[in-house]
């Protein structure tokens, strides 16, 4: 039992405020989302800061929930995945992890490249220009959560992707959202 401690020590070091690994659905985003907004109100963080992390929090539920692939090992199938926030004394960190297939990992690495590649008002942009020019995905989305985030943040959107196995790689998100306005 002593890996509840060595957990507990862990979320402390890594000034975890959150953390929730398991089935995504829209009932448990939900959840999450109110249980981080209480937490944030409680905090006495300023509005306009509290706006930006929930907005980043809301778009990594949503791509974990649209776009997290079904892992399936043998004859288990899953969509587990793990959603974090941490705080530290100059910024929140957002990150999310969840399984995809390898066969999309080099069309989400362009894709995250592309966007850490642009500044503010490329980013303005790209958004116009994904909203002016794209329909509706048959997942839901029309494209905007990683742009959305990293205007939103106002940073660069880190990502890892780790292999899994020989079909997947668990997609590791970090959004950090400074803790000052500018």
């Amino acid at each position: 039992m002593n890996f509840i401690y060595d957990l507990h020590r862990t979320m402390m070091s890594q000034k975890l405020i959150l953390v929730y690994q398991g089935d995504f659905t829209q009932e448990s985003t939900k959840s999450i989302l109110s249980m981080a907004e209480r937490n944030l109100d409680s905090s006495g963080e300023e509005s306009s800061i509290k706006r930006k992390v929930f907005n980043v929090m809301a778009e990594a539920l949503q791509n974990i929930v649209k776009y997290s692939d079904e892992l399936i090992d043998g004859q288990s199938r899953s969509h587990t995945a793990i959603f974090l926030i941490g705080k530290e004394a100059n910024r929140y960190s957002i990150m999310s992890g969840n399984p995809v297939q390898k066969s999309r990992v080099e069309r989400l690495k362009k894709t995250l490249e592309h966007i850490n590649g642009l500044d503010k008002e490329g980013l303005k942009g790209l958004y116009k220009d994904i909203i002016r020019n794209t329909t509706i995905s048959e997942k839901g989305g029309a494209g905007l959560g990683f742009v959305d985030m990293a205007r939103k943040s106002g940073e660069k959107l880190e990502f890892e992707f780790p292999e899994m196995n020989n079909n997947y790689c668990f997609f590791c998100l970090k959004v950090n959202v400074p803790r000052e306005n500018e």
